[in-house]
């Protein structure tokens, strides 16, 4: 039997002795890697035909295509791609279409990498390790998706103590990591999990392949966000905010330290940072904040000395 569309953590808890009921169904694709399960190991199988759960991937936006065309013109030809989940992600996995030899090794294998592979754009030919093969832990999607890994010797399904170990990600050429951020401060600490003190997503693997970018060899990262969010007041009025901020909210987690920081990249362009003294931080995020804040943002920075 095959643990399909997971192997994050299972069959690590096997190996160490976890005692095993299985659901047996078929309406799940068969998959490679480190998903083998031989029936010696388990302790009890149960018969199912209920239908595997879905996701469609949703449309983008304008904004999310301009970031996603900003984003894909720093990936080079020959590079190994992370993608994380998200629209901006989906984006820029379409405007890489016409790149060349790339290569997956990534937590989520999700459904807009089957299209850059059906495409040519991803072939796994150079990435240094376990080329020919896309990598990732997990995966969920459409039929579409479900139906392209069944079976598939080209997909490797291994868990995230190998995916996402930095040391690993290191071993791959040009690795590129390509995560979404909620909010980053002028010197560019970025809180991707939390809003203040609100639990607002997993903590993912984005530290761990920030930090295993720097180990490859021509490797890179990038944060992507949206410049602005909104709410509504009282009174019922939309009301706009600026996802790059003086400082980050009271109990925010910083998820990507500043020190770990390549690329950010938003609707207004992208902003280099890594090696930039403060000051430097502080200008160039500033130059793709939305220029609603810009002003309110340099008023900031003086204020609390930031630079």
């Amino acid at each position: 039997m095959t643990l399909s569309v997971s192997a994050i953590y299972e069959r690590d808890l096997i190996d160490e002795g976890a005692m095993v009921f299985l659901e047996v169904n078929p309406n799940f694709p068969r998959t490679f890697g480190e998903t083998q399960v031989h029936i010696s190991e388990v302790a009890a199988v149960v018969e199912s035909n209920r239908p595997i759960p879905y996701i469609q991937l949703a449309p983008y936006t304008d904004l999310d295509a301009t970031i996603g065309k900003y984003i894909a013109e720093l990936i080079e030809d020959g590079s190994t791609i992370q993608l994380g989940v998200g629209n901006i992600p989906n984006a820029v996995a379409h405007e890489l279409r016409h790149k060349k030899h790339l290569g997956i090794h990534t937590e989520m294998f999700t459904e807009t990498m089957v299209d850059l592979i059906e495409c040519g754009a991803v072939d796994n030919s150079q990435k240094g390790l376990l080329n020919g093969y896309s990598v990732a832990s997990f995966t969920i999607g459409s039929q579409k998706l479900y139906d392209y890994i069944n079976s598939n010797t080209s997909i490797l399904f291994k868990s995230s103590k190998f995916t996402n170990d930095p040391y690993t990600i290191g071993l791959n050429n040009k690795f590129v990591s390509i995560n979404a951020s909620l909010e980053i401060d002028l010197t560019g600490q970025c809180a991707s999990e939390t809003v203040g003190n609100l639990q607002w997503s997993g903590t993912g693997g984005q530290s761990e392949t920030v930090q295993g970018s720097q180990r490859s060899k021509g490797g890179k990262s990038i944060i992507a966000m949206h410049s602005t969010y909104s709410t509504k007041d009282a009174s019922g009025k939309e009301v706009l905010h600026s996802k790059i901020v003086p400082f980050l909210a009271p109990g925010a987690a910083v998820t990507t330290s500043r020190n770990d920081l390549d690329y950010v990249a938003t609707e207004y362009g992208v902003a280099w940072l890594r090696g930039l003294n403060v000051k430097r931080r502080v200008e160039e995020l500033i130059k793709i904040a939305h220029p609603q804040f810009r002003e309110w943002l340099r008023a900031e920075a003086e204020k609390h000395m930031i630079w």
